[in-house]
C-alpha cells in the first residue's frame, strides 16, 4: 500500500482515467510477480482498498453537495438516496466505503474504466499452461 499511496494521493489534480492509467502498470507487475501465491485474501483486500481510494478521489473531486447528488443519481441511485448520501455530513473516507458509493460505483464500473484487478489478473495468469 505504501507504494500505491503516492499514486492515489487525493491532491494530485488528475482525472480518474489518468489515475487508473498510471496505476495499471504497477498492478499488472504485482499480479505477475505474485501470481503463484496461494493466499487470495490479502489480494482481495488490496483490490478493495484500491477501489475505495478511487471512490474517495471521485467523492472529493465532486466537492459540492449538489454535484455529488447529481452524479450519484446519474450513476443509478434514486434521487432521495443520492441527496441523503450527499448531505450526510460524514467524511470522504467514510463515504467512499459506504453502501451508496458501492451501489453507484461497483467493481464492474472500474472494470469498464480498465482498472487492472489484481485478483482477476492473477487467476487469469494462473490458469495459463
Amino acid at each position: 500500500m505504501a507504494k500505491l499511496r503516492p499514486l492515489l494521493k487525493r491532491s494530485r489534480g488528475q482525472s480518474l482515467t489518468t489515475t487508473i492509467r498510471n496505476l495499471n502498470p504497477v498492478l499488472r507487475g504485482w499480479a505477475n510477480y505474485y501470481r503463484l501465491t496461494a493466499s487470495k485474501r490479502s489480494v482481495e483486500a488490496l483490490d478493495g482498498w484500491i477501489r475505495r481510494r478511487l471512490r474517495l478521489i471521485l467523492w472529493q473531486q465532486w466537492k459540492r453537495t449538489r454535484t455529488r447528488a447529481r452524479n450519484l443519481v446519474r450513476l443509478g441511485l434514486t434521487e432521495i438516496r443520492a441527496w441523503r448520501s450527499a448531505t450526510n455530513g460524514r467524511g470522504p473516507w467514510w463515504n467512499s466505503g459506504a453502501s451508496h458509493m458501492n451501489a453507484a460505483l461497483p467493481k464492474r464500473v472500474f472494470d469498464r474504466l480498465s482498472l487492472a484487478s489484481l485478483l482477476d489478473t492473477m487467476t487469469r495468469l494462473q490458469s495459463r499452461p
